[in-house]
């Protein structure tokens, strides 16, 4: 299967460069993938397709600022890190002028109340990193690092909570599940109210989401693993919603991605964390996702690869020149879409 099958072409003008003021009236694209039927509505509107027994998935995970601007100590040359996976001290970092940095190069941040020294070079610019600093770290973070948003949004972020969801809460991710940034406190509020259970699960975003396709061939791309978490709670809910044909619906690629990856492990949802790496494209035989909440993506991108899968390449393709024609926003400011199985 070619990449260059998951290609089109997108005007320039709908990549959306802000978010919208009301989170909730951004538009809603909803395909009912069985019929093809596509309707127009506004995000506020997800409430009605949403019903009783269905159980909600959404990633609680919180953006850090992982974008750091420094200096190579022995040179001066400018280096720019991306902050990827944490394990204690020790990140695994994407590296701007990744060439500069060697095993041993020291990196000086601000003034030098955080320096990074490289332990490990690995392939494609990924670098692991040692951190020094004094006092906690994710504070010396919020002082010097910077959101990192994507490389097509050009306007600066006025309000960086903008790029956080309303329930994001565990700190960790190098970009936001952004299908979550349609969601309001009122509509959980609705949801609620109608009998919706809404559960979390976390799953920290990294390259693997949003790293650039280079293979010719789809099925010679590897992913980059990303950490994921499930507790007990969660995992027992989840079992019951699958075993009483309650609908599972997710909220964004990341949450559906953490669904079928633990399905997929253990044959069933447990209390666990770890990484994945699972990669989802046409052929793969869905486990347990009966419905997405998601953004438009990117052309040649593993996430509309994935929800190619979910439906099926030609209607998905379909699908966006019709947003393109309706002029709906593209990208992670942009508007939704809820696939449906109904």
């Amino acid at each position: 299967m070619k990449t260059e099958e998951f290609n089109f072409e997108l005007p320039q003008e709908l990549i959306a460069q802000h978010p919208v003021e009301d989170r909730s009236s951004s538009r809603l694209l909803v395909l009912h993938k069985n019929t093809k039927e596509i309707e127009h509505k506004y995000f506020y509107d997800i409430i009605n397709y949403l019903k009783k027994g269905d159980i909600l998935v959404r990633n609680n995970t919180r953006v850090i600022p992982a974008r750091l601007f420094g200096i190579k100590e022995e040179t001066n040359a400018h280096v720019e890190l991306l902050l990827l996976k944490q394990n204690g001290d020790i990140w695994e970092c994407l590296a701007g002028n990744a060439k500069v940095i060697k095993v041993g190069t020291l990196i000086r941040f601000n003034n030098g109340e955080l320096k990074a020294r490289c332990i490990e070079v690995k392939e494609k610019g990924i670098r692991i990193m040692e951190m020094i600093y004094e006092g906690v770290f994710l504070e010396v973070l919020e002082k010097l690092g910077n959101i990192p948003l994507p490389p097509y949004i050009k306007e600066k972020l006025a309000d960086k909570e903008k790029y956080q969801t309303v329930y994001a809460k565990i700190n960790g991710s190098a970009a936001a599940p952004t299908a979550g940034l349609h969601f309001t406190d009122e509509i959980f509020k609705q949801l609620e109210k109608k009998g919706v259970e809404v559960v979390d699960i976390t799953l920290h975003v990294g390259l693997g989401t949003f790293k650039p396709m280079d293979t010719e061939n789809v099925e010679e791309h590897k992913m980059h693993s990303e950490i994921y978490m499930m507790d007990k709670e969660v995992a027992q809910k989840l079992n019951n919603a699958k075993k009483e044909n309650r609908k599972i619906i997710t909220v964004g690629t990341t949450s559906t991605r953490t669904l079928e990856a633990i399905y997929q492990k253990y044959g069933q949802f447990v209390e666990c964390s770890g990484e994945t790496d699972i990669f989802i494209y046409p052929g793969y035989k869905w486990k347990v996702v009966d419905c997405i909440i998601t953004n438009f993506h990117l052309p040649k991108s593993t996430l509309i690869m994935m929800i190619s899968s979910f439906t099926d390449k030609d209607l998905i393709l379909e699908t966006y020149k019709a947003a393109i024609k309706e002029r709906y926003r593209f990208f992670s400011f942009g508007d939704a879409m809820f696939i449906t199985n109904e």
